[in-house]
């Protein structure tokens, strides 16, 4: 089997020595730059990421020789296993993919990298996007430069960002009026994830709206149940009548989502009383 083989294939149906195919591809500098293109974005999923595929990713990442493209990828797939391993820590190293010595490298050389204004900006904006999921305090003054810069692509970036990090609500709010869609897009998911009562409206609005993208449509449904689930399903129910099988499962998902966090809240609730 060789690395293209394993394209077609979900990874939990990858076949034990995945990682060793793709380590041996991202290894190899003789490689098709398609190739090696490839391993470094399966090399990331969490079924195969170990310290080795991770090491290798790094090398890539940290050699100007390698295109940028290719140290793009390799950026942007260290990213999840840096966010495993901060949100599980290492009480339990089964629980972790990377181990706690690679985690603090990683963490490390993307900071250097992002510091490093000589590092192409092709190559630092995936570097910023993928160390701020394992989040420091250096991220707070790089994104909020990120986002007051003219140039859109920093600017997106910043909104990426912000879904990691707490303290932006009013740049959340502020990046829901754009006009750009990927960066509304990103917004949305950060609107969410920190539950901005005041991003309501625009939610509404874009769920409301037939004119909304698809891609947004599906950003606003799940943030709806974040940020109102006791109403959420009274703007979504409607959406079930979608012909759009992906919008009437995200509806699904993000109505199941409210019910749950409607009765955690009431278990909470309940709780208080009879410790009162």
């Amino acid at each position: 089997m060789n690395i293209r083989s394993l394209k077609d294939i979900p990874p939990w149906q990858w076949p034990k020595n995945a990682g060793k195919i793709i380590l041996g591809v991202l290894r190899n500098d003789q490689s098709d730059e398609s190739d090696r293109l490839l391993a470094a974005e399966l090399g990331g999923d969490y079924v195969v990421i170990n310290d080795d595929l991770a090491d290798a990713l790094l090398s890539i990442l940290c050699n100007p020789r390698e295109s940028n493209t290719l140290r793009r990828q390799a950026a942007i797939s260290l990213g999840p296993a840096l966010e495993s391993a901060d949100i599980d820590g290492f009480e339990d190293p089964d629980d972790v993919p990377i181990t706690e010595p690679m985690f603090l490298k990683i963490r490390k050389t993307l900071q250097t990298l992002y510091m490093d204004t000589e590092t192409p900006k092709q190559v630092r904006r995936p570097v910023l996007e993928a160390s701020v999921r394992a989040s420091e305090k250096w991220h707070e003054n790089a994104v909020a430069a990120a986002y007051r810069s003219d140039d859109v692509d920093w600017k997106l970036t910043a909104v990426f960002c912000m879904r990691y990090l707490r303290g932006f609500d009013k740049q959340i709010l502020e990046s829901l009026e754009s006009q750009n869609p990927d960066i509304l897009y990103h917004a949305l998911f950060a609107a969410g994830n920190w539950e901005i009562d005041a991003a309501w409206p625009h939610i509404a609005a874009l769920v409301a709206s037939e004119d909304t993208e698809k891609e947004l449509l599906l950003a606003a449904i799940e943030a709806a149940a974040f940020i109102r689930p006791h109403k959420a399903s009274e703007i979504l129910r409607p959406l079930l009548r979608s012909d759009d099988d992906d919008v009437v499962g995200a509806v699904h998902e993000a109505m199941a989502m409210a019910d749950a966090m409607n009765e955690d809240e009431e278990d909470a609730d309940e709780n208080s009383k009879t410790f009162h």
